[in-house]
């Protein structure tokens, strides 16, 4: 944080302040009493508060130099700033379909499903693009917007952590779920604008199919990069679901396992890369996934440097307010302790 004034040239007035000190030390009133000698003046003085006097033009001035700096307005706000913005709009759009529950990745030696593994790996890949502007879209059944574009990666890191199985009516929309995406992006400014969607299924629900999607992605210029993610065939997936479409758990809190097949629409995800001019990967364990996201973290790089301002806030008020305090806290002392008889 820092400070500056919005009309500093209020502040030369501050320099006719020790002029007024000086001034004010040499003037002085005529006497109202004439003494005949030195020692009855020793006499009255020693019952006269002579501290008063000082404190009052100390107390002056200070309030004189308070309202002249209220006055050249001073402002808070963030310092100017250069950062490296690379002109990239990313839509990550994400499966959360009930078949993301399959247990066939693998991290540090424990199973686990793909969503855990797919959520490691995308906060991985958002702090590496610190200078895109990044939005995020869930799909199952139906799509829904979990974060408009921006360049807050803490916030996009926050909704990528809330990103729950069983939130979304069960299905895979894929081709609704890139429409989505596509809307989102279509009337953005930007010299590169990219769809990142992961899936682990076949289109079975939504009225709009994937490859339709994908001509409207190819008209908009927006490229499409598509992630397969899974084992094709049969695959570890839970035994047993309950009414939340939560797999059921075991005492320890281990998830029973069952046997279950895998079905992944590969052709049509490389179908929709390659009409879009993206790139199609598929990734069946934790490692090819990390690999891809670098992958597609080198082929979109574009940075330039903008200057962003921040803005400032006015605080004149705290000088002013201290002003006022200290002008009625010298009118009640010079009423009551230092009141001065005539």
């Amino acid at each position: 944080m820092i400070f500056r004034f919005d009309s500093p040239e209020w502040l030369w007035l501050l320099l006719l302040l020790p002029v007024l000190a000086v001034l004010h030390g040499k003037a002085g009133k005529a006497a109202a009493l004439r003494f005949s000698a030195v020692a009855i003046v020793r006499q009255v003085s020693a019952y006269v508060r002579a501290s008063a006097g000082r404190l009052s033009i100390g107390a002056r001035l200070l309030t004189l130099a308070l309202l002249i700096l209220a006055l050249a307005r001073p402002q808070a706000g963030e310092e100017i700033a250069r950062i490296d913005e690379s002109g990239i709009d990313i839509m990550i759009t994400v499966d959360l379909s009930g078949s993301m529950w399959a247990h066939d990745f693998e991290m540090e030696g424990a199973s686990l499903d793909r969503l855990t593994v797919v959520k490691k790996v995308l906060r991985e890949f958002v702090e590496r693009r610190a200078g895109d502007r990044m939005g995020l879209i869930a799909f199952a059944g139906d799509a829904y917007l979990a974060s408009p574009l921006t360049l807050d990666h803490r916030w996009i890191l926050r909704r990528v952590e809330q990103l729950e199985l069983g939130t979304v009516e069960d299905g895979t929309a894929i081709g609704t779920a890139l429409a989505t995406s596509v809307r989102r992006l279509r009337d953005r400014d930007s010299p590169s604008r990219i769809v990142v969607l992961l899936t682990d299924g076949a289109n079975n629900r939504g009225q709009i199919e994937p490859l339709q999607a994908a001509e409207a992605a190819a008209a908009h210029g927006i490229r499409v990069y598509t992630v397969g993610v899974g084992r094709e065939g049969i695959v570890p997936f839970p035994a047993q679901f309950d009414e939340n479409r939560q797999p059921v758990r075991r005492p320890d809190g281990s998830i029973a396992l069952a046997r279950a097949r895998s079905d992944i629409d590969l052709p049509t995800l490389e179908k929709i890369a390659g009409m879009t001019g993206g790139a199609y990967f598929h990734a069946t364990d934790t490692e090819q996934l990390q690999r891809i996201y670098a992958e597609i973290d080198e082929l979109e790089r574009d940075e330039t440097t903008l200057e962003v301002r921040r803005l400032f806030r006015d605080i004149f008020w705290i000088p002013l307010a201290a002003a006022l305090g200290l002008l009625a806290l010298e009118i009640i002392l010079f009423n009551t302790r230092f009141r001065r008889l005539p």
